[in-house]
């Protein structure tokens, strides 16, 4: 993986997050679908504590340092986005301060096993994802408005698709 490469493809996945995080109703930050699960601010929590503490740690060969993502660590919409940041900033000081050499070398999993650094930090945007993505279906059951993932909805994407066959046909 090219190191370049990827530091500008997890700013442009974490701005994605960072603004869907920010679309959580303030006084529904804590919410849940279900006790036992992770509510919408302990997500976000958990993006940034494992990106700063187990990932970033573990890809220059250090131990995960993950202590949980609870509200002790950031309360509130605004601090959690907060927390967020810091900890992006954080994580994006080590991972720039890393050649493509030390993107090659060996780092450690949390469960203290050699992994190829890049590896590990794919595997690192794969967590942000999927985690991203029970956040949109938290927010779709409290019908909360999200921006879509890129340009177009589906129902949008589905309206051009249409409209560019019948161009199509009418070429034709």
């Amino acid at each position: 993986m090219d190191r370049d490469d990827f530091l500008h493809n997890f700013e442009q996945i974490r701005g994605r997050t960072i603004r869907l995080v920010r679309c959580i109703p303030p006084d529904k930050i804590e919410w849940t679908c279900r006790t036992g699960e992770f509510a919408l601010g302990d997500l976000a929590r958990h993006i940034a504590a494992t990106e700063r503490y187990v990932f970033a740690e573990c890809a220059v060969g250090r131990p995960s340092r993950y202590k949980g993502c609870g509200r002790e660590l950031a309360d509130g919409l605004d601090n959690v986005v907060a927390f967020m940041e810091r900890m992006h900033s954080e994580s994006m000081e080590i991972f720039t301060g890393m050649t493509q050499a030390d993107f090659e070398k060996k780092g450690i999993s949390p469960d203290g096993i050699p992994i190829t650094a890049w590896k590990l930090l794919r595997s690192m945007l794969e967590h942000e994802i999927h985690h991203r993505g029970q956040i949109y279906v938290y927010l779709g059951i409290l019908g909360v408005p999200v921006p879509s993932l890129y340009t177009l909805n589906e129902r949008q994407l589905q309206a051009l698709s249409a409209q560019n066959a019948a161009q199509s046909r009418s070429v034709q």
